[in-house]
């Protein structure tokens, strides 16, 4: 899933209009079991919290606050944090564990998780990257805004216009939060920098920031505006007297409100630029960066995993696939080293799509085609199936980078927005074939698209744990071993595609040597990059591009695989103590139908299930 616009906010979201004072504990009156009225008092937190957060309801498919965004200041997040843990206060002197049933104890260590995990972060502030090039806030927000905020009204269409208005806000609170992590010494390096500067003033370059009359092309935004009127006219919703007013309305946020923002990120980003670090370094070279990094590899891989562990285990990892690679190249009859065959697989043409328009709508038909046929074979390995439908789709020009890793933005739980599968295609000689077929599987079904949104269609279980966010080593571990999944369902007739699935388990297992590496052991990016090429026939625009999202993004890379084999290990233990009576149908729906946990809780999921299977 990559980093999500989700996640980007979610660690900055608002508690505006929550009375954070009172008494220590509210007192909660139940006349019912404990477990009810936990359930009740969940859902109520739920809501609570949602309130603080516009930009999440909207992604949930709601139209309440539609005309605000987050508040993203340091005091938001401190508020957001305060509410934690006085929630957590609430829960526990309220209800007594020993007499909830096992799901409702299921939730409430759930919400405790996150919970110490929303207050574990805000130790440390002062070590986050607030702006980079991976999908950051700057870019991320309004691409929320053209993919998100549906216009069917005249007010939504205000509303729509008031948010852009708003986003102008939001860069400079985040603006400032980098400009105070710099001064204590917490830069990201300078190709995030230049990454920064160039999407900036992309957002805020042609038509309405420039003069169509002097060639000026429409700006992404102005398209979206120009769409939203268009069709509001198109449907008699709105005249066009109206339609050219709201236009100028538009035009005054962008130019006027949002422009001048961006403006002010790509200035000081240019100014304090010399600052950065040409080279880049290491999370452990920040100020607090030994616990910071630890920390980091904690939340991502929801274990105790040290850095040396994981380092080791994607060592060997690295040895046991690139066996594996050597028996598929001897399937194609390549007569040669793997080294080499990497660079036939890296080079020769016909493992690319054309470098033009149809080469990218090649690449989306492809990655679509595969997941529909996987998706006809889901019943036969899952019981629980997605409701919400699914596209896959293009980045958009503002925010689209050679060679970026492509991921997935869910859909709504009601199914009227889809989920997307969104790819990097500006330059298709970054983007191989082999490798399609597996990709396709981990974004869509059954990877991501299938994971969350069963997760958001979950009846009977809180809203906090159906909807309430990403855990990246079980919602990245799932969608790894989605990919290997797919082979038993059928997918990969292609030697070369199933070359490609190794290629891409490949680059996760590099991922655990990588990321402890740099942030561990002091690698450099060519050192790292290196690395990725010795092992791997991605090609080195793909390699630098990822080396330099690990570099940004501390520890997340770790979470793919450890979460994968967590799984599968789990796995291998029900098959082995339920032999006969094992049924993949009822694993993956365990493993699938309490939402989001961390691996422990998962664990504890797949200890029960296996108990409930023998008492049958």
């Amino acid at each position: 899933m990559k980093t999500k616009f989700a996640a980007t906010l979610l660690a900055s979201v608002a508690l505006t209009g929550c009375d954070m004072m009172g008494p220590p504990i509210a007192t909660i009156e139940c006349a019912t079991t404990q477990t009810e009225c936990i359930n009740v008092w969940f859902d109520e937190k739920f809501e609570e919290e949602l309130e603080f957060s516009p930009i999440r309801q909207t992604a949930l498919g709601r139209k309440t606050n539609y005309d605000k965004i987050d508040d993203l200041s340091i005091e938001a997040t401190r508020e957001q944090i305060a509410w934690w843990e006085q929630a957590v206060a609430d829960m526990e002197g309220n209800f007594d564990y020993d007499e909830l049933s096992a799901d409702a104890k299921l939730s409430y260590d759930m919400f405790k998780f996150r919970a110490a995990s929303a207050v574990r972060a805000g130790e440390f502030f002062e070590q986050g990257y607030i702006l980079h090039q991976m999908n950051g806030a700057h870019t991320a927000l309004p691409s929320f805004l053209l993919s998100q905020h549906v216009v069917d009204t005249e007010s939504d269409m205000e509303a729509f216009i008031a948010r852009l208005a708003a986003t102008g806000t939001a860069m400079d609170q985040l603006l400032s939060q980098a400009q105070a992590n710099a001064e204590v010494g917490t830069r990201p390096p300078r190709f995030s920098y230049d990454a920064v500067i160039e999407e900036s003033q992309g957002l805020i370059t042609g038509v309405p920031f420039d003069s169509a009359e002097d060639g000026a092309e429409p700006s992404a935004l102005w398209t979206g505006v120009e769409g939203h009127l268009a069709k509001l006219v198109a449907d008699g919703t709105i005249t066009q007297e109206r339609a050219d007013e709201l236009r100028e309305e538009a035009r005054t946020a962008l130019v006027d409100q949002m422009a001048p923002a961006y403006q002010r990120i790509a200035d000081w980003f240019t100014e304090d630029r010399p600052n950065s670090d040409e080279e880049a370094q290491g999370a452990t070279t920040l100020p607090g960066g030994d616990a910071f990094y630890a920390f980091m590899l904690n939340q991502m891989t929801t274990t105790d995993l040290s850095a040396d562990e994981i380092h080791d285990l994607g060592l060997a990892e690295v040895a046991r696939i690139r066996a594996e690679m050597e028996t598929i190249m001897a399937t194609t009859g390549f007569e040669g080293t793997l080294e080499e065959f990497f660079v036939f697989t890296r080079e020769d043409p016909q493992f690319f799509f054309s470098q033009d328009e149809a080469g990218a709508q090649d690449y989306i038909d492809r990655a679509t085609m595969h997941i529909d046929e996987l998706t006809a074979r889901l019943p036969e390995f899952f019981g629980r199936l997605p409701k919400a439908p699914l596209e896959v789709r293009r980045v958009e020009p503002f925010r689209e980078q050679d060679g970026a890793a492509q991921h997935y933005r869910p859909g709504t739980p009601d199914g009227s927005r889809p989920g997307i599968y969104y790819a990097h295609l500006s330059d298709m000689s970054a983007m191989p074939i082999p490798p399609l077929e597996a990709i396709a599987y981990h974004e869509g079904n059954p990877g991501h698209h299938m994971q969350v949104s069963i997760a958001q269609e979950l009846e009977g279980v809180p809203k906090f744990r159906s909807q309430g966010g990403f855990i990246s080593a079980y919602g990245e571990g799932w969608a790894l071993y989605s990919e290997a999944l797919a082979k038993e369902m059928g997918g990969y007739a292609d030697p070369y595609s199933d070359f490609g699935r190794l290629q891409s388990e490949m680059w996760r297992a590099i991922r655990l040597v990588v990321d402890t590496g740099i942030h561990a052991k002091g690698w450099s990016e060519d050192e790292a990059v290196a690395y990725c090429l010795e092992n791997s026939p991605n090609p080195e625009t793909v390699a630098r591009s990822e080396v330099r999202r690990y570099f940004v993004l501390p520890g997340q890379a770790t979470s793919y695989k450890i979460g994968m084999i967590r799984i599968q290990e789990l796995r291998a233990k029900a098959e082995e103590e339920l032999g006969d009576d094992f049924d993949i149908r009822g694993f993956h729906d365990t493993v699938l139908g309490g939402g989001a946990v961390p691996l422990s809780i998962l664990e504890k999921q797949i200890d029960n299930w296996i108990a409930s299977v023998k008492a049958r």
